[in-house]
């Protein structure tokens, strides 16, 4: 799969000539993903506690690093689990996982879900916002490696990237009257936005008719209170599955590490927590225990040690399973984890979202960032052509409808780091803050 010409064919239609180049394709997209801008500016970018709250807590981009490694960690594994059989051959290569990894959380804007609820709010009659349309967005057409094309990258990796394969319009439900500071009643649907629509069908041009109609159905799931019923995509390609996996796993386990290090979550709730979860896994080779869970709060190379052994058993935990539906392989099989450690997964997750991100200090730091976002785009709105910088001229000057004109302001905005938006409100608001010969 890896030298088929139809997976590593790249929208500009350009090839590389190997006694110029002597790299592969995977490689080649890994770099490019790597020297991006956006991919620079994941440093900046709040993970899950913001940037000023200290410089032990993981951003977007040791977070994107971190889902990196567990991806090509989960592809080895694949591999040694499923050795002579034919599915094997179909997994990416360590190399492709990797850039896939890398490029998974491009879109997301400065403030983390907070400025992705407020960019929505802002485009709500426009197309909308959401983070991973906008990584592909990013990927397709802004980065700056080819005119019009983005990074130009191979169809296999944007269909790794690919986690959500139908547009805004699609799945887009009213919220209603709901204000602007009820976040949940403005998050959006897992979406790509409809300006790349052509961008998806390019990639789904390598797939049977009938496979690109399956591969983009939707669903609505049951309603939650507070929060608009948006429909879902129901697949995902192979790459995206493993993709996710690695996202989870980071997820999950590096960013408890992150709450347990900083206070916010004690023992006793853990192990409460894990307690049916763990039992459900005794007797399992390699499983954590609570001797385990006692580590995480034991010293630092004890704690480590712990969370090695976690990652670990979700990684071999994982197989590959068919999904009986397609005809094309990359979408009939995806990586899956069982239920058991599943299960344990999802409760390390909770307890994240409950002790740390659903804290009232963090949701007024959350609220915060969301009403920056807020303000700077509707400034830059009335008048782009005066604030934004001068590489936008072209963009807007190309616009041919206010929509058109007020993407051009999102890209901007969703592209900034927490500490320049936080800049550039201060140079637009607070007295004395900087000067014309201060750089931003």
């Amino acid at each position: 799969m890896r030298d088929d010409p139809l997976w590593s064919a790249r929208r500009s239609g350009r090839s590389q000539p190997r006694d110029i180049d002597h790299r592969a394709w995977d490689e080649r997209d890994r770099a490019r993903i790597i020297h991006a801008s956006s991919f620079r500016r994941l440093q900046a970018k709040t993970q899950v506690l913001g940037i000023g709250e200290g410089d032990f807590f993981r951003t977007r981009l040791t977070h994107s690093m971190e889902a990196a490694q567990i991806g090509s960690g989960l592809v080895r594994a694949l591999q040694a689990a499923h050795a002579d059989r034919p599915e094997a051959a179909l997994l990416p290569s360590p190399m492709l996982i990797e850039a896939i990894c890398l490029a998974h959380d491009l879109g997301h804007p400065p403030f983390g879900h907070g400025g992705e609820v407020a960019l929505n709010w802002c485009m709500r009659d426009h197309g909308g916002f959401e983070g991973n349309g906008q990584t592909l967005r990013l990927l397709a057409r802004l980065e700056a490696h080819t005119a019009g094309f983005g990074l130009d990258l191979a169809r296999r990796t944007l269909l790794g990237v690919l986690k959500y394969p139908s547009p805004y319009s699609v799945l887009a439900a009213p919220p209603g009257d709901a204000p602007f500071e009820r976040q949940s009643a403005w998050k959006p649907p897992k979406c790509v936005h409809d300006e790349e629509a052509e961008v998806v069908e390019w990639v789904l041009d390598a797939v049977p008719p009938l496979d690109h109609l399956r591969f983009v159905e939707t669903e609505v799931p049951p309603a939650k209170p507070g929060r608009p019923a948006h429909g879902r995509t129901r697949h995902k390609a192979l790459d995206t599955s493993i993709m996710e996996l690695a996202d989870d796993i980071a997820y999950g386990v590096h960013d408890l590490e992150d709450a347990i290090a900083s206070g916010f979550v004690t023992r006793d709730r853990l192990e409460v927590a894990v307690a049916e979860p763990l039992a459900a896994l005794a007797g399992l080779p390699g499983a954590p225990d609570r001797a385990d869970v006692a580590r995480l709060f034991e010293d630092a190379h004890r704690r480590k040690w712990a969370i090695g052994k976690l990652v670990n058993f979700f990684i071999v935990s994982c197989r590959l399973e068919p999904v009986g539906l397609f005809e094309t392989s990359l979408l009939d099989w995806n990586a899956r984890m069982p239920e058991a450690p599943r299960a344990l997964l999802r409760s390390l997750a909770t307890i994240v979202m409950e002790e740390v991100i659903q804290r009232p200090a963090v949701q007024r730091l959350e609220f915060r960032g969301q009403a920056l976002v807020r303000r700077l785009f509707e400034v830059l709105a009335t008048d782009p052509e005066r604030f934004l910088p001068r590489e936008y001229r072209d963009d807007l000057a190309a616009a041919r409808s206010e929509s058109a004109r007020l993407r051009v302001v999102c890209d901007y905005v969703s592209g900034m780091t927490d500490d320049h938006a936080t800049r550039l409100y201060e140079r637009f608001f607070v007295p004395r803050a900087g000067t014309a010969f201060d750089h931003i």
